[in-house]
């Protein structure tokens, strides 16, 4: 396996498919990534040359913000709009929703698996 930014990519995979398991690398930045290196037909990783390798690890280590910078990156930003308080802010610590979906219903991933509350089916009886 050829391993890039820390990260094992498959050797059976095509050289874009294969980056997109780098955290920070989907099918746009892979395309990128092998245009600047100059790597043409999109072979698989294994028939890559240790000169083809080196140069896809250079232009990602230099030009990309990839695994722990950007992870980190990413939690200084939600973090911060934790501690200036704004609504993302808050939606993001109470753990519900951040971008305006609905909560009566679904939101099942982001607020858990559902809690019964006891008493709730039953009816009053009038005396």
């Amino acid at each position: 396996m050829a391993i890039v930014s820390g990260v094992n990519i498959p050797d059976n995979k095509r050289v874009e498919i294969s980056l997109r398991s780098i955290y920070g690398i989907g099918p746009h930045q892979a395309k990128d990534v092998c245009e600047r290196a100059g790597i043409e037909d999109n072979p698989r990783v294994r028939e890559l040359s240790d000169s083809d390798l080196a140069r896809i690890r250079e232009i990602i280590d230099r030009q990309k913000v990839v695994e722990g910078d950007l992870r980190r990156e990413v939690n200084m930003n939600i973090r911060r709009l934790m501690d200036i308080g704004s609504y993302r802010g808050l939606r993001h610590r109470r753990g519900l929703p951040v971008r305006g979906q609905r909560t009566k219903t679904n939101a099942r991933t982001k607020r858990g698996k559902r809690v019964a509350v006891a008493g709730r089916g039953r009816t009053t009886n009038k005396k």
